[in-house]
């Protein structure tokens, strides 16, 4: 982040020789969230130039709720779905995620900037561009309900939850009587996102339609993740078990995960001796990005839980 911020420096530099965008007056609309960073915040009342600093949930929302998205960090994703999208609608691609162009969102002049609170480090020089949304919220709905109020899309977005709900009743009365355990295998370790209040995107979206984890995966604490050695994988006792290779940077061409599958104390899961394993798409998994992400899961949901032998 070092060299992103000496180069929002001068890129700030350069935009007060073009003339920087005037702060807001609040005949804008007023952010008061307290899980918006430095609220209460002035933001456009109908933004025509909106930047995203994260290539999930804010890009993804922000796609969803037909947003005039201008720029957006696209590089190393594995969601090349979502990323062709964002350059269909014309979206110009910021870089990475951990260090987006500077240059290229001060040429953008984005009259509205918004991001995750990863971003708070950056604010200050930031805000002097646009007004900066940052957003602290960790449940994706409310993640989604503060962009579409923070850009006057409420009224869209409610309709699309619904759509969501909708389809998780009806989706809840035909599952099966079956635990499903799932688990992360990156080149370094093995993560476990948790069945917990604060669950990630799409562990909330099982916890939403009835999905029973293994007593290992489910909490009532804060906690969303753990990370287990090999003796403590025995925890993932479910009935089908769900695995994720990798997630983002080509993490799952290093070949650990076949080593994974091979070892002895994999093979002895409940789930791989029934032969109820199933690979999942890290795109969707692990750069989770709003209700079309959910529904997907959804989709893995009815392949390999309710329509599982």
């Amino acid at each position: 982040m070092t060299r992103a911020l000496f180069a929002l420096a001068f890129g700030l530099m350069l935009l007060g020789a073009l003339g920087a965008p005037a702060q807001a007056t609040c005949g804008w609309r007023l952010v008061e969230s307290p899980e918006v960073l430095h609220a209460p915040i002035c933001v456009p009342n109908d933004p025509k130039r909106i930047v995203v600093l994260d290539p999930t949930f804010s890009l993804g929302m922000g796609l969803e709720l037909e947003l005039p998205l201008i720029g957006a960090p696209l590089a190393v994703m594995s969601d090349g779905a979502l990323r062709e999208k964002a350059l269909a609608r014309g979206v110009i691609d910021l870089g990475s995620f951990m260090e987006p162009s500077v240059e290229r969102i001060v040429a953008l002049r984005p009259d509205l900037i918004i991001g995750g609170s990863q971003a708070d480090r950056a604010y200050p020089l930031l805000s002097q561009l646009a007004p900066t949304v940052l957003i602290g919220a960790e449940d994706w709905k409310s993640y989604f309900r503060l962009i579409a109020g923070v850009t006057g899309r409420s009224e869209r977005a409610e309709r699309l939850l619904a759509d969501y709900d909708s389809r998780v009743a009806a989706l809840k009365s035909r599952l099966p009587e079956r635990t499903v355990s799932v688990v992360r295998i990156t080149p370094w370790d093995f993560q476990v996102y948790l069945d917990s209040p604060n669950a990630y995107g799409p562990f909330a979206v099982l916890r939403d339609v009835g999905i029973r984890r293994s007593a290992y995966e489910t909490t009532e604490s804060r906690q969303a993740l753990k990370r287990p050695d090999w003796e403590a994988l025995a925890g993932l006792d479910g009935d089908i078990l769900l695995y994720i290779v990798g997630g983002v940077n080509n993490s799952a061409t290093n070949g650990r995960h076949e080593e994974v599958l091979a070892n002895p104390l994999w093979q002895m899961l409940p789930a791989v001796k029934a032969g109820r394993v199933h690979r999942l798409d890290p795109a969707i998994w692990m750069e989770f990005s709003g209700v079309g992400s959910a529904h997907r899961v959804l989709d893995d949901v009815e392949r390999f839980v309710v329509a599982a032998p």
